[in-house]
């Protein structure tokens, strides 16, 4: 008798995690493996914002806080907004979660009913999919391409919306493709959904800070599209907090109440401790923690030179994240050294095992054709893990 339901037979693993994984597998058997697996800056946390949770434990912090937040947080979020992205919210309009994942969640469960559909552009972030899938909606992918630097254009757009289009949920800057989604893209996507006023939009904006190239744009700025969008945003990537697990989501009035209900029968309020930390960091200047993000530049353009001479790679230089998301099309179908290649994944597997580096296949991503590198690891490991691929490549039997 099968004892799984439905909805978790329809949901796959996290393929970043299935790769990371397999990986300490293969460290623990003692191997010299390079992870450039998860998607986590390799940097602590800022010291202020560490001693302001050290500050909140003695203070005594350590109660329920409000489904939502605490008050001075959300003001904090609220004040964020407004310096950085130009966007005017009240608190009683974000929710705190525990992490960005559960903040779209939160804004998928309120919108969505069973049979909606979900537009995602690909690639788009490996859960996206499955949380789809969870809160009993189906997606609809819209194809993009390294031309087209993984971006989709506004008449793509109209072309995927049907009766039953509920939500466009995409990601920018783009895990996993670094991809930036400039003002005068989002005003067209904008102009399109204006018109479709059963559409919500979520716009996940958690690699908001690493950013090298431009001034980040968030679609929530378009007045016509102000109350149809979700930001969700979070501390994770631009704080080195991932384990924190702090997000937040900032939208209309009607969605906030929703998230704010479905995030009290789930979960209840965030960590205490880390929302009281969070007010720190979301309080400082972000110029305090520039040094991560130069660091990152940096590593941008070693892995640009050195994955540019790998052999069967077509590379794109990405304006943000810590990603890059090569095309390796060149190896689909055939043969490397006896293994058959029939995707993405199997381009990735291949690489592990023969060249001891760890990465992410594009098949869970919305992409067959291209793999997801994280660059955010030291300088040594980078330089070693291209130069790894490009041996292993260069001397690899190809069939």
């Amino acid at each position: 008798m099968e004892k799984h339901s439905e909805r978790l037979n329809r949901m796959s693993f996290s393929q970043t995690f299935v790769m990371s994984n397999k990986v300490r597998e293969m460290k623990a058997n003692g191997l010299d493996v390079i992870s450039l697996t998860l998607g986590e800056p390799d940097f602590d946390v800022p010291k202020n914002i560490k001693e302001a949770a050290f500050e909140a434990i003695n203070n005594n912090f350590s109660h329920y806080s409000p489904v939502p937040g605490f008050l001075d947080l959300r003001q904090a979020i609220c004040d964020k907004l407004k310096r950085d992205n130009n966007l005017d919210y009240i608190p009683s309009q974000i929710c705190v979660s525990n992490g960005a994942k559960q903040a779209i969640l939160n804004v998928l469960a309120s919108v969505l009913n069973d049979g909606d559909e979900v537009i995602l552009p690909a690639p788009y972030w490996v859960s996206y999919d499955e949380m789809v899938k969870m809160m009993g909606g189906t997606s609809v992918f819209v194809e993009t391409s390294i031309e087209t630097e993984f971006k989709i254009t506004a008449e793509q757009l109209e072309k995927a919306i049907t009766p039953k289009t509920k939500v466009l949920l995409y990601s920018s800057p783009c895990n996993p493709s670094g991809s930036v989604y400039m003002y005068e893209e989002l005003e067209k996507i904008a102009n399109v959904i204006a018109r479709y006023p059963q559409i919500t939009i979520i716009s996940d904006e958690i690699y908001e800070f690493i950013n090298y190239d431009g001034k980040h744009t968030s679609i929530a700025e378009f007045p016509q599209v102000y109350e149809q969008t979700a930001v969700i945003n979070g501390m994770s990537k631009a704080f080195a907090m991932t384990g924190w697990r702090i997000g937040y989501s900032a939208c209309p009035t009607w969605l906030a109440k929703g998230c704010e209900k479905i995030q009290g029968q789930m979960t209840s309020g965030a960590n205490t401790m880390a929302q009281k930390a969070s007010v720190t960091a979301l309080k400082t200047d972000p110029s305090a923690y520039r040094y991560m993000i130069d660091e990152f530049k940096k590593r941008r353009e070693i892995v640009y030179h050195l994955m540019k001479e790998i052999p069967g790679f077509k590379v794109n230089y990405p304006e943000a994240a810590f990603y890059f998301f090569p095309d390796i099309s060149f190896y689909i179908g055939k043969t490397l050294n006896g293994t058959e290649i029939k995707d993405a994944d199997d381009f990735a597997m291949f690489l592990l095992e023969n060249a001891y580096v760890g990465t992410v296949g594009g098949v869970s991503f919305g992409n067959a054709n291209c793999i997801r590198f994280s660059y955010a690891a030291s300088e040594k490991e980078l330089k070693d893990a291209m130069n790894r691929i490009k041996v292993c490549l260069e001397e690899a039997i190809i069939e």
